[in-house]
């Protein structure tokens, strides 16, 4: 065979390479949001018919919003009849490099209705997953520990679907003009600052928190 021949040859197959090593990382960082008309996520746990509405705006690799996790689930379990929790996504890629796969998880989960038992095991796990090189192997293991239907998680995990539900969280969050970090919280529509949910040793705390949902549950009631 010519030289030419193994030149063009060797030409196709790095192009190959060039293609499967883009495709990865775009389905890890999300690099390359598509245009579409998708929606901002609506994963909300709680009484979904109060007036009374947390919103958090999260990244699954950040270290402070794992740390403010502990403390949100203390408050959706004293609060789960009288208030409404929901979570959108805001990965901070230029930061976290896995960021964004794992936002991908946990849309992926959800098409099977859990997302916030994925959402749960991406923060009790990140200091495993977080430095990986192949995140989804972590993933795909507790997609089996939810006893998913692992092939179509892994299939969902790679989509337009889910790569445009993230990017529409993202993009909404963009529109309140606020900095771009994590995790940012609103009650009732009004950005809560993150100072206001700390105790004297600058931890999060369930009793700042509760002060602040106490306090829009009673405003609710006057009003109705």
């Amino acid at each position: 065979m010519s030289k030419q021949f193994w030149a063009i040859l060797i030409i196709i197959v790095l192009g190959f390479i060039g293609v499967v090593v883009f495709t990865d990382n775009s389905n890890n960082k999300g690099d390359n949001p598509s245009t579409s008309n998708a929606k901002p996520t609506s994963h909300i746990e709680g009484d979904k018919a109060s007036k009374v509405a947390l919103l958090e705006y999260g990244d699954f690799q950040c270290p402070v919003c794992a740390t403010f996790f502990v403390v949100t689930n203390q408050v959706e379990q004293k609060y789960s009849d009288k208030i409404s929790f929901q979570f959108r996504h805001l990965p901070l890629t230029s930061l976290h490099q896995n960021a964004f796969a794992a936002s991908r998880a946990a849309e992926a989960a959800g098409l099977q209705g859990k997302f916030f038992e994925m959402h749960d095991l991406l923060y009790q796990n990140q200091t495993i997953w977080s430095s990986s090189t192949n995140a989804l192997d972590y993933f795909t293991q507790y997609a089996q520990q939810l006893k998913l239907d692992v092939p179509k998680f892994q299939t969902d995990f790679r989509s337009t679907k889910v790569n445009d539900a993230i990017n529409a969280d993202i993009a909404a969050f963009k529109k309140t003009g606020d900095d771009m970090a994590t995790p940012t919280y609103y009650l009732n529509g009004k950005k809560i600052e993150n100072v206001k949910l700390l105790d004297s040793s600058n931890q999060p705390s369930l009793e700042a928190f509760s002060k602040l949902i106490d306090e829009a549950l009673a405003e609710t009631a006057q009003k109705n």
